[in-house]
């Protein structure tokens, strides 16, 4: 399996970041995460194919904003909440604050039930 890779959060971009927050299914993932939680990917239930889902992670990734570690086979995933809010000041904040609010656009990202 390849490794993962992460930017160094003092080469991540602002504009690379806000690309990768204008998308609804991107922001629904930001929102789930931003519960503070480290999430596997096979839990993650949004309305795309798998395919379409892994590559919506890897921009996030790309872009600094969540961080993927490997466990065996398994792939888990969480916001870098702390190094983004030392590099962007409220940013993270605000953009989930704009997700609660009404039409903001959002698609739903929940985590699938294991039961």
């Amino acid at each position: 399996m390849a490794r993962t890779t992460h930017p160094e959060m003092e080469t991540v971009q602002l504009p690379e970041v806000l690309h990768a927050l204008a998308d609804p299914i991107r922001l629904g993932i930001v929102r789930l995460l931003s519960d503070g939680e480290e999430r596997a990917w096979g839990q993650l239930d949004a309305p795309i194919a798998p395919s379409t889902l892994s590559h919506h992670l890897k921009v996030l990734r790309s872009a600094g904003i969540t961080r993927t570690r490997m466990e065996g086979t398994r792939c888990f995933v969480r916001l870098r909440t702390d190094e983004l809010n030392g590099r962007f000041p409220g940013l993270l904040d605000a953009t989930i604050a704009l997700m609660d609010s009404p039409g903001a656009g959002l698609t739903p990202v929940g985590v699938k039930d294991e039961g």
